[in-house]
């Protein structure tokens, strides 16, 4: 892989997005080639269009409410543009990538993980350093 670099979220690309207050067990779903797990309390965000989950405690640590149901991530994430094709660890299940996509973590020690196509996160993101 490329260098890690820290990247900040455009201000102006706010997701909608809505938090699972119910009771419930949650829900399995699939998404980036593998499934997804989505728990009570998760977050439900449509990212212009691409509709996913992001556990409860990420959303809370990186997003700030800018409207009703909208939000901005306000902090910052590393990340590199893969140079082969793989996958990784989220959260929520597991994601694939293909080469030249980024791999993104909400922490500088590569935790909290995801990745996304080259095209989206260079609409959605830019350097921070």
């Amino acid at each position: 892989m490329a260098e890690r670099r820290r990247y900040r979220r455009r201000p102006d690309r706010p997701v909608a997005a809505v938090r699972l207050l119910l009771e419930t067990s949650g829900f399995i779903y699939r998404k980036w080639g593998a499934e997804q797990h989505c728990k009570a309390g998760d977050w439900l965000v449509d990212n212009d269009g691409d509709v996913y989950t992001v556990d409860a405690g990420s959303f809370e640590d990186t997003y700030r409410a800018v409207g009703v149901g909208a939000y901005v991530k306000t902090t910052p994430v590393w990340a590199e543009r893969a140079d082969t094709a793989g996958s990784v660890d989220t959260k929520e299940g597991r994601t694939h990538y293909e080469a030249g996509d980024y791999v993104v973590s909400n922490a500088e020690d590569g935790t909290d993980s995801y990745a996304v196509s080259a095209d989206k996160f260079e609409a959605m993101y830019e350097a921070d350093d």
